[in-house]
C-alpha cells in the first residue's frame, strides 16, 4: 500500500563544517556506512523500495553511492575486500532510486513539496537521515509506522520524549492518548521555547504522509525562520482530519549534531558493526 519513501537530502550540514564543505552530510559514515544508507535500508525493510531523493547542489556523491562503481568492483573482484560491498549491493538489488533537485533551501515543507513530482498521488514515507534509528530486537521505526498506517490510513509522525531544556530543537505535539504509544494530534508547534511547549513529545525524522499534504503545503505560508514548515501543514491536516503521533520502539541518535554523531558511531561499532561486511 505504501511503495515510496522520500529523503530530503539537500541541506548544507553547516554543523559539520569544514567536513561538509565539499562532502554531503548524509555521506558522513557511521563506522563504515554513510548515514543515508542506514535510512534507505530502514525504508526497504519496511517495504518502501522506491527511494525518492530530493537533492541539491554538491550532492552528486549521494547519487553515485546508489549506483554501480565498475572500476572499484573490477579492482576488488574475487578478493576478501569484495565482502565490504555486500550491504550496498543488497540495497541496489532491492531498491529503485529517483531524484530531483531543491534549488533553494526553504525548509522541510518546501523540500517535501519539491518531491511531489517523484511521489504522485499516493501515501509515502519520509526519512530524515540526520536521525539514525536502530532497533536490534524488533521492526525498524518505519516498518512499525507502516503497520499503523495500514490500520488507520492517515498521516503519522514519530515522536519521543525529550528533556525540556532541549525542546527548542524540535517540533512538539500535544494530543489525546490512545494507548500503545499512540496520540491523536491536537496541537503541534515548531521549536517552541520550553515555557511555550505543549508537552515534551518531540517529532523526530520519520513520517508517513497522505498525498493531500502537497496541496496543504502549497497553501502554507512561510513560518518560523521564513521557511515552509511541515509542522504547520501537519497541524492543518490534523484540524481538518486526523494526524497520529507514535512513540516508537527503538533508539534514536541525533546525527545532525557532533555529540549525537559520536554517540551513534560508538553504539553501532559496539552493537551492530560486523568486521568484513559492508
Amino acid at each position: 500500500m505504501i511503495r515510496k519513501c522520500l529523503f530530503p537530502v539537500a541541506g548544507y550540514g553547516t554543523r559539520f563544517l569544514p567536513a561538509t564543505k565539499s562532502m554531503p552530510k548524509e555521506m558522513l559514515p557511521i563506522v563504515n556506512k554513510p548515514l543515508v544508507q542506514y535510512g534507505v535500508e530502514e525504508s526497504i525493510e519496511a517495504g518502501l523500495k522506491e527511494i525518492a531523493l530530493v537533492t541539491g547542489r554538491g550532492k552528486r556523491a549521494i547519487a553515485d553511492h546508489f549506483d554501480i562503481s565498475f572500476e572499484l568492483e573490477k579492482q576488488i573482484a574475487g578478493s576478501s575486500k569484495e565482502s565490504y560491498l555486500k550491504s550496498i549491493r543488497k540495497v541496489l538489488d532491492e531498491g529503485t532510486f529517483m531524484m530531483t533537485r531543491q534549488r533553494e533551501m526553504k525548509g522541510l515543507g518546501h523540500a517535501i513539496l519539491t518531491g511531489e513530482c517523484l511521489i504522485g498521488n499516493e501515501a509515502f514515507g519520509v526519512i530524515l537521515s540526520d536521525d539514525l534509528c536502530v532497533n536490534c530486537d524488533d521492526d525498524g521505526v518505519m516498518a512499525q509506522m507502516v503497520k499503523l498506517y495500514k490500520q488507520f490510513r492517515c498521516s503519522i509522525v514519530a515522536i519521543q520524549e525529550v528533556p525540556m531544556e532541549n525542546i527548542e530543537k524540535y517540533g512538539v505535539i500535544a494530543g489525546d492518548d490512545m494507548g500503545d504509544g499512540l496520540f491523536r494530534v491536537k496541537a503541534m508547534v515548531e521549536k517552541p521555547k520550553p515555557e511555550d511547549a505543549p508537552s515534551n513529545l518531540a517529532v523526530i525524522g520519520r513520517y508517513i504522509l497522505t498525498p493531500d499534504i502537497f496541496d496543504i503545503l502549497r497553501d502554507t505560508p512561510p513560518g518560523k525562520n521564513g521557511e515552509v514548515q511541515l509542522t504547520d501543514a501537519l497541524m492543518t491536516q490534523a484540524q481538518n482530519g486526523c494526524v497520529l503521533a507514535y512513540k516508537f520502539r527503538g533508539r534514536r541518535f541525533d546525527c545532525g549534531s557532533v555529540p549525537g554523531f559520536i554517540e551513534a558511531t560508538n553504539y553501532v561499532y559496539e552493537n551492530i558493526y560486523v568486521d568484513g561486511e559492508g
